[in-house]
């Protein structure tokens, strides 16, 4: 079994805040197919309660992370246009240690974002 885990952060950084609020989806990418593996809500602190991939399903391979900045925007009192420049967030990357902690943050505004692999 391997001991690593996901998790994330989602950080507003036109507000200077955590993110509350905001659901995410978390998809494992196989050839063709995107099978959902997680669906949480970040809490008071931009973070999810528990690991988004805990240490009994972390396997090596494909993953996407999709953030629903729109509707989070949309909660948080963000003026909307119509279409809203940033909606639906996706994150593709690889996992690649099973031993391994990856942590996908989230630093987000109405018109702009920025991820990185964290620890």
């Amino acid at each position: 079994m391997a001991d690593g885990y996901l998790t994330t952060h989602v950080l507003d950084t036109a507000k200077g805040l955590p993110a509350a609020g905001m659901e995410i989806v978390l998809y494992r990418l196989t050839g063709c197919s995107r099978d959902e593996l997680a669906r949480m809500v970040t809490n008071q602190d931009g973070r999810t309660d528990g690991p988004i991939l805990p240490a009994a399903h972390f396997l090596p391979g494909n993953y996407e992370l999709v953030f629903h900045a729109g509707a989070y925007l949309d909660a948080s009192g963000v003026p909307a246009e119509e279409p809203r420049f940033l909606d639906v967030i996706p994150i593709r990357f690889g996992i690649s240690d099973p031993e391994s902690h990856y942590h996908v943050p989230l630093l987000i505004s109405p018109f702009g974002y920025s991820t990185y692999r964290g620890s």
